[in-house]
């Protein structure tokens, strides 16, 4: 009741332009964005592309930022779009990039599956007056599946408060994290191995390029992403190549910490201090299942004529192929080191930061095996028991690592604001006692209609339209804050304040599983002073 109280505190300005319209129910407040035709035409600097406007809101999808990445492009860095004659109708989604069926953790997208992938989508208000904010989103899915046509991610409501909203894609699994000693014979002086984080920052310079003419502001680009997609944000954010092209960022369950889990991010070449193998190694054990070896612009050129699904495997698709997968890896140019480290030393982007995680992200089964695998410390009884166990799982991957970001940020002197994404829908509240991974995305993009459909309550609508709230004002401002909102807290190490999305509504609140991360974090202490590397939790509490 109490939040009810509060977002009837929050109908007051919109009510006061039109009747029944909640303050925050943007799905149909749209008086002040007139209703127009049907398309729209800008031009981008390969060509013009023709949108489609409803409900005020114009739609531009499937735009190419790069050359399809095929033949002989597989596995070089996104090349330049051949410009374009007359007028492209984009109102349709591009393909999504190659992947297999989606992991338990992603939704499906709705398109094709193929190497031809690297578009991206805009949505924007018909009508403004000024340059405008601009969110560029990044999926999630492992690095290894997702895409940014899956309705979740539709951009429509941030556009409806005045906002441009970007989804991106960007080559996923083998086509997109891959290293082999032919291609760094080919070219040692170029960027290798990191190809999806490649095509975020082709993508980003893009927005950079030409969201004028949408009516964006290139010098106002807010980049949010969830899971795999927070994790890119992370990495982005210590990489001299994306430096400029964004100027605010909100990670979702993105982690944070080094080394995260089982699978250690690898040296795209030479021998790690932990002895994972080199990204080079991992492509020539994948080269040799194949029955593709040697070093030469001969094995190259097999490789790259090797079919899509040949590249796919099903291991990947399941994570669990460390012996031919690598995901990302230390490249030298775009990751000079893990993006963990490099927050203990205050040498990211100094911009304003957002970090969370949800209250239950994993139901993971085999508890036991997965906690010893993941804490590196044996189980007590407690920690066995089920609920607690999965609690604990979802703590160490990603609500402590949440945590670890935002300390290292605060204490770089950024301004940061850590959440806990709490909140369960109405109708699954008898049988789910938490906030699962990836559940807080439909809230964000108010696209509650397309998961939960005729159950959607009040309530659940009236949290998704704060969330999307907070998330504009960051954009607009650097600060979640403003208007009739409970109040946000900055994060600092000392309070360890942040704002939990609760089933009574937003409280700004200090930490309430902060015992537990302390603990968590205890032992990433010791788990790093027993390999001989930096000690983080004396980095963290200095």
């Amino acid at each position: 009741m109490r939040f009810l109280r509060q977002v009837t505190k929050l109908t007051l300005p919109c009510a006061m332009r039109a009747m029944l319209c909640l303050y925050l129910a943007v799905g149909t407040c749209t008086a002040a964005f007139g209703q127009t035709k049907s398309s729209k035409v800008v031009r981008v600097t390969s060509g013009s592309l023709k949108g489609s406007v409803k409900e005020g809101v114009a739609s531009f999808k499937g735009i190419p930022f790069a050359a399809p990445p095929v033949g002989d492009l597989r596995w070089r860095p996104p090349q330049p779009v051949s410009p374009w004659r007359g007028v492209r109708v984009a109102d349709n989604f591009g393909n999504h990039c190659m992947q297999g069926p989606p992991a338990f953790i992603s939704y499906a997208p709705s398109q094709e599956a193929s190497e031809d992938c690297l578009t991206l989508n805009v949505w924007t208000p018909v009508t403004h007056k000024k340059p405008l904010p601009v969110m560029v989103f990044i999926h999630g899915g492992g690095f290894v599946n997702g895409g940014s046509s899956v309705p979740l991610y539709d951009g429509t409501q941030f556009a409806k408060l005045g906002v441009i909203l970007v989804s991106i894609n960007y080559r996923l699994g083998r086509f997109g994290f891959f290293a082999h000693p032919a291609l760094t014979k080919e070219s040692p002086e170029g960027l290798l191995g990191n190809y999806g984080f490649m095509d975020q920052i082709a993508a980003l310079k893009w927005v950079q390029t030409n969201i004028n003419a949408f009516g964006g502001d290139a010098k106002n680009v807010t980049v949010f992403g969830e899971s795999a997609g927070g994790q890119s944000i992370n990495a982005l954010m210590t990489s001299s190549l994306a430096k400029g092209l964004f100027h605010k960022a909100i990670v979702e369950s993105g982690g944070g910490r080094p080394l995260l889990g089982r699978r250690k991010m690898p040296l795209l070449r030479g021998v790690a201090w932990n002895g994972t193998r080199s990204g080079e190694e991992i492509g020539a054990a994948f080269a040799k299942q194949m029955s593709i070896e040697g070093d030469d612009s001969q094995t190259l050129k097999a490789l790259r004529a090797l079919p899509e699904k040949s590249l796919l495997g099903a291991k990947v698709m399941r994570h669990g192929d460390s012996d031919t997968f690598s995901g990302p890896m230390i490249d030298g140019r775009i990751l000079a080191d893990d993006p963990g480290w490099i927050f203990t030393t205050g040498k990211q982007m100094r911009i304003p930061y957002i970090v969370g995680a949800n209250s239950l992200e994993l139901d993971v089964p085999q508890r036991d095996q997965t906690i010893s695998k993941i804490s590196g410390h044996d189980n007590d009884q407690k920690e066995s028991a089920p609920g607690v166990a999965t609690e604990l799982i979802g703590n160490i991957v990603f609500v402590e690592p949440a945590r670890f970001s935002a300390r290292q940020m605060a204490l770089s002197g950024q301004p940061t604001f850590e959440y806990r994404f709490s909140y369960v829908s109405e109708s699954q509240r008898p049988t789910q006692k938490g906030a699962r991974h990836a559940s807080e995305i439909p809230y964000v993009f108010s696209t509650l209609k397309f998961r939960r459909g005729a159950s959607t309550t009040v309530q659940d609508q009236a949290m998704s339209d704060t969330m999307i709230r907070y998330w504009v004002n960051f954009a607009r401002t650097g600060n979640p804050n403003g208007g009739p909102l409970p109040k946000w807290p900055f994060y600092s190490p000392d309070k360890d304040e942040l704002m939990n999305f609760t089933n009574e509504g937003p409280v700004g609140e200090a930490d309430p599983n902060r015992t537990s991360l302390d603990q968590i974090s205890t032992r990433w202490s010791i788990k790093s002073s027993r390999t001989g590397v930096v000690d983080i939790r004396g980095s963290v509490d200095r």
